[in-house]
């Protein structure tokens, strides 16, 4: 069996803006036509926001402690783009 090559390419965009933010999610699979996606969130569904980077800095801070408070849970967006609850 031998499969071809079929490059897939993902990108989210993060905008913020004054009522919040909006999150574009472009796939584009092969030489076909970007498919895109986009959803707005406000700034009460954002409060306290975890983004990817600032969870590893957590992630690693925590480590070094030895210790996770209990129930730690902050909102993120997964990799479809939408809002969810990251949990530690």
């Amino acid at each position: 069996l031998q499969l071809r090559a079929h490059p897939v390419e993902k990108r989210t965009h993060m905008v913020s803006h004054q009522h919040g933010m909006t999150v574009t999610k472009t796939l584009r699979e092969g030489e076909a036509e970007p498919q895109c996606q986009s959803f707005s969130y406000s700034q009460a569904e954002l409060r306290g926001l975890m983004p990817e980077g600032a969870s590893l800095l957590l992630l690693r801070v925590l480590a070094c402690r030895w210790a996770v408070p209990p129930d730690l849970v902050f909102p993120a967006i997964d990799t479809e783009g939408q809002l969810c609850a990251s949990s530690y």
